[in-house]
């Protein structure tokens, strides 16, 4: 009963940290490259709204839900060491850890704060939306490929 469950987590997880990652592969590959196209005051109002947006349920659900489900997968890799597969499981926990939560609210979150209190309309805003365009994205690549690695780890754990 307990392989079962431990298999169910990990596809569930699988699923979650692919999902995550897609998300920010979209972000790394072409959102922000689209919002670097548009005037400052624009690209500015959209990531604003953007990020407003993103905090929802949906998304709350399947990121959070990882992030516990991949706490809860290092206990089991470090109690089932040795068996086929965990120390797949605990390097794909670690890296949807570091990589897609940490960065996460470390780096790219305490960015968007920031982004918030912007004033779209203000002249100043130019400098700072291109050194918020270069940091975040620059994060956000990193958020992007250790939520693969980690996609990848559970898969290959299972």
């Amino acid at each position: 009963m307990i392989e079962q469950f431990t298999s169910y987590l990990i596809f569930c997880t699988a699923l979650g940290s692919g999902l995550v990652a897609g998300l920010f592969f979209a972000f790394s590959t072409f959102v922000m490259r689209a919002l670097a196209h548009l005037p400052t005051e624009q690209g500015v109002a959209a990531m604003q709204s953007i990020n407003r947006t993103v905090l929802n349920r949906w998304f709350l659900a399947v990121f959070m839900g990882t992030t516990l489900a991949s706490v809860l997968l290092i206990v089991i890799s470090l109690v089932s060491w040795g068996n086929p597969g965990s120390a797949y499981l605990l390097v794909g926990s670690v890296l949807y850890l570091l990589g897609g939560f940490l960065v996460t609210v470390l780096c790219n979150v305490p960015l968007n704060d920031a982004l918030a209190s912007v004033d779209a309309e203000d002249t100043e805003s130019v400098s700072f939306w291109k050194s918020y365009m270069s940091k975040w994205t620059a994060w956000n690549h990193i958020r992007t490929i250790t939520s693969i690695g980690a996609l990848a780890s559970f898969i290959l754990s299972l």
